[in-house]
């Protein structure tokens, strides 16, 4: 008897949660519209062995959660160039590249360059120095915004090879870097292994020394597929500043996880400010625009997977 009454009860329980198992029903979640602002991508690749700076900034407006962001214009935009006396700081002396718009409506601005005339911004890559001092000044929407770096050069890959090590799925693609650091300075490194993945690190304990590790691709290649793999310069803050991207990246909590924190880039409001030496110190904490300027050599080097 009480074998019948257990599989009565579970028929019970079955038809109970029937419904619950068929029916589907469409939540609505409301996402928070976050505050729209401008986004700067200025990482400016620099090839010495061509003869100009190949300045291209792009800019968007961020949007929601679900969106891309949109395409927007500006009202003006410059790059001011220039070195340092270091016997007198303030004594400064730049000259200027004026920036235009590519295409009408495209949101990339390079040097204003028209053949056959006087007019020509753009910048020729053998005056470049570490040395070398680059502020980003834009206008946009009633508001200005400026950037500040310096020319960071870096070294080649000396060899790139593939390995057979896996890490998690097995299926993984190891790829065997090795480059040199510079001896006697304190350099920062950003590799760009394409796909959106980037790599940020220092010379904290390979001063000098050869160095090879590897990178693990976790997309699909196919045999004869070629990757090309970059180092790029880089100062201590722009090396902070992929650091913290990657590290927001691996975050695998989903859309709906909370950052640990905005990565704030270079570019600052600095909208009635007669002085730009105190860009970065304007007293508005919330004022402010994403992405990052910066100007930096890069090294290629590139392997077909096999």
């Amino acid at each position: 008897m009480k074998r019948v009454l257990e599989i009565r009860n579970l028929i019970l329980c079955i038809i109970a949660l029937t419904p619950l198992i068929s029916c589907e029903d469409v939540i609505e979640v409301d996402v928070p519209e976050p505050e729209t602002r401008l986004v700067v991508n200025g990482i400016v690749r620099v090839d010495p062995s061509q003869e100009f700076v190949p300045v291209e900034i792009r800019v968007t407006e961020s949007s929601g959660f679900f969106s891309e962001n949109t395409i927007t214009q500006l009202e003006s935009a410059v790059i001011l160039i220039g070195e340092r006396d270091p016997d007198d700081p303030f004594n400064t002396s730049f000259s200027t590249s004026i920036l235009e718009e590519s295409e009408p409506g495209s949101g990339i601005y390079i040097p204003s360059y028209i053949p056959g005339t006087d007019t020509d911004d753009r910048i020729r890559t053998e005056f470049l120095t570490p040395d070398t001092e680059f502020f980003l000044v834009i206008e946009h929407k009633g508001r200005r915004y400026a950037g500040q770096t310096i020319y960071s050069p870096t070294v080649p890959i000396d060899t790139l090879e593939q390995g057979d090590g896996t890490l998690f799925s097995g299926d993984e693609k190891e790829i065997i870097v090795t480059f040199t650091d510079v001896p006697e300075e304190r350099n920062y490194y950003v590799f760009d292994f394409g796909f959106g993945n980037f790599l940020a690190t220092d010379d904290q304990f390979i001063d000098g020394q050869e160095f090879t590790f590897s990178y693990f691709y976790d997309q699909e290649l196919t045999s004869g597929t070629e990757l090309e793999i970059s180092i790029l310069g880089a100062d201590q803050q722009f090396f902070n500043y992929i650091d913290l991207l990657v590290e927001q990246t691996e975050n695998d909590g989903g859309i709906f996880e909370t950052p640990a924190a905005t990565v704030r880039g270079n570019m600052f409001d600095v909208t009635g400010l007669d002085n730009i030496e105190i860009f970065d110190n304007v007293g508005r904490p919330d004022s402010f625009a994403l992405g990052f300027f910066a100007v930096v050599q890069e090294a290629k080097s590139s392997i077909v997977v096999e």
